[in-house]
């Protein structure tokens, strides 16, 4: 069955957020979605704040970029974040946007090998492994966390757009998160690649990889024209198959067209202007869910 989320939008000040995580847990929403966007607010602390604030519903960070943060410390972070909230949090890295990472002196000249070093390490630290590793962008010496998660399943997705991110989310990450950008079409073209870097990776192949999508979703009697005004603004304005307006039943089935496509979580993305936040995760969960096999 697809898993339905919605984002709590950064766009948002960071007090907004209880309230909209109390409708998220009441609802029966399934997974709500923070975002590390500069310069706004930090992942780890609103993800830990809506954890507490929760009772049942997955929080997901995506994403963390990776040129802001040293591996290790993630590492500790979201092996906390496990500790205290056990199978409910879903983080995800990325190399950031570029512009962005020039602003605070953290662009790297190869996004993509930081990238691959950093899941790599990521991954055998939350995974309890004692790591030591020389990289061009990472190095550790004899790191282990102290407080490894305790269960198995503290999987780290990666953010990706391009071809060679595509295909290094499938080798070296254990999901992969597209943006709200990506048609049903586009989904299928990032599942041939994150399954051409599954098997390039040998045994990857077979463990199982889950596709986060995004969906620039507006309801209401202004929906349609917040929904151009966005995609207008993202310069996809002509593109078909992006995003969904209207009611429950319209939105229901853009999410269908993402999941046949291969998407295995739909997070359901407000316009940056939703004049309702707590109403829209309200939608998603009372109204768009149980029309979504």
């Amino acid at each position: 069955m697809t898993t339905l989320g919605a984002v709590f939008r950064p766009q948002l000040a960071p007090e907004r957020l209880r309230s909209v995580c109390q409708v998220a847990d009441s609802s029966g929403l399934e997974q709500l979605w923070l975002w590390e966007d500069c310069f706004r607010e930090g992942g780890i602390s609103t993800a830990a704040a809506a954890l507490a604030w929760t009772e049942r519903v997955r929080v997901g960070v995506g994403l963390l970029p990776v040129p802001l943060r040293n591996v290790a410390v993630t590492a500790m972070e979201v092996a906390s974040l496990h500790r205290m909230f056990p199978g409910r949090p879903v983080v995800g890295v990325g190399h950031g946007v570029q512009d962005w990472m020039e602003q605070v002196g953290a662009r790297a000249e190869s996004p993509v090998t930081l990238l691959r070093e950093y899941l790599v390490a990521l991954r055998a630290l939350l995974a309890g492994e004692r790591v030591t590793t020389d990289g061009r962008y990472v190095r550790l010496d004899d790191v282990a966390l102290d407080w490894p998660p305790e269960a198995p399943g503290a999987q780290v997705l990666a953010g990706a757009t391009g071809p060679r991110s595509l295909r290094l989310s499938g080798e070296a990450a254990d999901g992969t998160i597209l943006t709200a950008l990506t048609s049903a079409d586009g989904v299928r073209t990032a599942r041939k690649l994150v399954d051409e870097g599954r098997r390039a990776a040998g045994g990857r192949a077979a463990e199982p990889h889950s596709v986060v999508v995004y969906l620039l979703a507006a309801t209401g009697p202004d929906a349609a024209a917040r929904l151009r005004a966005e995609l207008a603004a993202e310069g996809v304005e002509s593109v078909p198959g992006l995003g969904a307006a209207g009611d429950a039943g319209a939105v229901a089935e853009a999410v269908e067209r993402l999941a046949e496509a291969g998407a295995d979580t739909v997070v359901l993305q407000p316009t940056g202007d939703e004049p309702d936040p707590e109403g829209f995760v309200r939608f998603v969960a009372e109204e768009v869910r149980p029309l979504v096999s």
